[in-house]
């Protein structure tokens, strides 16, 4: 990411990924749970390859679009009201540009500037670029967390696809009756390196995000293999 600044020294963040990372650890861990659970479910019911296979093919497929689609249309729900609000505050700026600088100024007086720096630097910024201070300062909005909702569709279909085709190769590779420990086994190894691959590319702790990825994931898998075999019909 360029700066629009000059920094004293070198930095690394990681803030500038949240668009796509967010995507996609979630669409490859719906990938993971949602798949695995699937195909436990089924083999809890019915452990023959055939209906493994046909449950875990129709998960992964019908996973993946609604994923990307699902991702699509509420980032772009998020653009569309962030693009709303910047239009309603370009029209303020021009209908009531006074009291729009006076609650610039209050937001920075606000944050422990005092008033007449306050007002000072609300001035300044206004007459280099007024609409830009309050997007950044009063709703809240950047550039590097703008709604990007191709990427985020691309991002969580990929990583859904990728992901859930994991557990479905080893149930399909396990014999008949190891399909539950081999998925179950497979799939916790997989969050497991999810967990800590997310932390990883976001900058954060990975023990934390690991315990939380494998506790979701072994709960669901858990949740599903109990429907499976109480009611003995594929889930």
């Amino acid at each position: 990411m360029t700066l629009p600044y000059k920094s004293a020294h070198e930095e690394l963040h990681f803030i500038n990924r949240t668009g796509w990372l967010r995507a996609a650890v979630l669409g490859a861990n719906d990938g993971i749970v949602s798949v695995s659970s699937l195909i436990v479910g089924v083999a809890a019911a019915d452990p023959s390859p055939g209906a493994v296979l046909v449950a875990g093919m129709a998960g992964l497929a019908a996973g993946a679009m609604s994923m990307a689609a699902g991702e699509y249309v509420s980032v772009s729900s998020q653009s569309d009201i962030e693009r709303a609000d910047i239009a309603r505050e370009q029209q303020a700026l021009i209908d009531t540009p006074e009291a729009e600088l006076a609650e610039l100024a209050s937001i920075y007086q606000s944050r422990g500037l005092s008033a007449e720096t306050a007002a000072l630097v609300a001035r300044e910024l206004t007459q280099n670029d007024a609409l830009g201070a309050h997007v950044r300062d009063e709703l809240g909005l950047s550039e590097v967390h703008a709604a990007n909702p191709l990427q985020a569709a691309f991002a969580s279909g990929l990583t859904f696809t990728v992901a859930a085709a994991l557990p479905l190769i080893a149930a399909v590779l396990a014999p008949a009756d190891k399909i539950i420990p081999v998925v179950v086994v497979t799939t916790l190894l997989c969050l497991a390196g999810l967990g800590a691959l997310g932390a990883q590319a976001g900058g954060a702790p990975k023990l934390r995000a690991t315990a939380r990825v494998l506790f979701w994931g072994a709960a669901a898998m858990a949740i599903t293999a109990g429907v499976g075999r109480i009611f003995g019909v594929s889930v």
